[in-house]
């Protein structure tokens, strides 16, 4: 009986010890041409094959902090001995900030790298923290789950290959030990990721990006163009349609007013409505509360005026967008109505 017992408790020792070794213990790198990190954290190691030809800035940027190369990191690791700051469940762990609060980064911000066949589609997607548009600095994140709202906002760089147990067992506060960045294949070992590389990157995304935005525009303005022709145009840029004479006063500066309003993008979908709040809304004209647009609009419109006006993206919310819904540079139209002035 004791040897069965002794032997029991040997087999569920091991049984124990193979089970935590399923999530601790260090792990092989997959032999596949590509570069990877391996990340050794409080709970075990976590393996992350590199988008290295799809966003080679972003992953410059990475490989370049982990291994010290890039000036900020000062010759040493930068991850090494960081805290993963923020874990939500059943979302995604997030590390990378000196700081150890979110409010942290390598002393310089970068832009966004968005390649369309890198998207938030599943557990262990390796993605850029940031606060808004071209934000980017050292904060990453690794998912838990699919997570499509964070597509075309936060840049994909990579996705796990081992480890995602240890992603999923992953609380807050524990730390990034060390991270190990393995290249294999040719093209992975002729990958650079020093701070003149990731300055010919920055620069070039800069040419590209100055370029894509143009043509974003140029064809945000043949749509206003064919869809509006009739509509006056103000030295702002704003364009107009009186659809409705007033027959009232005009505001002036410091006044109340009441508004009914749509907004919509350029496609014609609603984004927002003074029906889906009650009725009109009331602020002070002329007091900078609300974007520049609707002050030039309503400063100019007569108490019963209705009018569509075609706001630019420096009237509207510019280069941030807002709330989640007006993405960045984004032209917005608004049927306005002065109601009356208070």
């Amino acid at each position: 009986m004791r040897t069965k017992a002794k032997r029991a408790g040997i087999a569920c020792a091991i049984s124990i010890l193979i089970a935590g070794a399923a999530i601790g213990a260090p792990r092989d790198v997959p032999t596949g041409d590509g570069m990877y990190a391996n990340i050794k954290t409080t709970r075990g190691e976590i393996t992350v094959r590199l988008e290295f030809q799809k966003t080679p800035m972003t992953v410059c940027n990475f490989v370049g902090l982990a291994e010290g190369t890039l000036a900020a990191a000062g010759g040493k690791p930068f991850y090494d001995g960081l805290a993963f700051h923020r874990v939500i469940a059943d979302f995604m762990i997030q590390g990378g900030d000196p700081a150890g609060n979110g409010s942290g980064g390598p002393g310089y911000k970068f832009p966004d790298e968005f390649d369309p066949g890198l998207r938030h589609d599943g557990p262990g997607v390796l993605s850029m923290a940031n606060a808004g548009p071209g934000t980017n600095g050292s904060q990453f994140f690794i998912t838990h789950k699919a997570t499509p709202w964070l597509d075309d906002k936060h840049t994909v760089f990579g996705r796990v290959v081992q480890g995602q147990e240890v992603v999923d067992a992953v609380k807050q506060g524990d730390k990034i030990e060390k991270i190990t960045i393995v290249r294999e294949g040719a093209a992975a070992k002729a990958f650079k990721a020093d701070q003149a590389s990731f300055d010919a990157y920055l620069k070039d995304s800069g040419g590209a990006a100055a370029a894509k935005a143009k043509a974003r525009k140029d064809a945000d303005l043949a749509t206003i163009a064919a869809k509006y022709p009739q509509a006056l145009k103000t030295a702002s840029g704003m364009r107009y349609l009186i659809l409705k004479k007033g027959t009232g006063a005009k505001p002036v500066a410091g006044k109340t007013v009441s508004v009914n309003y749509k907004g919509m993008f350029l496609s014609g979908e609603t984004f927002d409505a003074s029906d889906l709040h009650g009725g009109p809304i009331d602020f002070q004209a002329g007091a900078g509360r609300i974007i520049p647009g609707w002050e030039e609009a309503v400063l100019d419109m007569q108490v019963g005026e209705k009018r569509l006006v075609v706001l630019p993206p420096e009237l509207a919310y510019g280069e941030r967008g807002a709330g989640g819904v007006i993405p960045p540079n984004a032209f917005l139209v608004f049927e306005m109505e002065l109601v009356k002035i208070k």
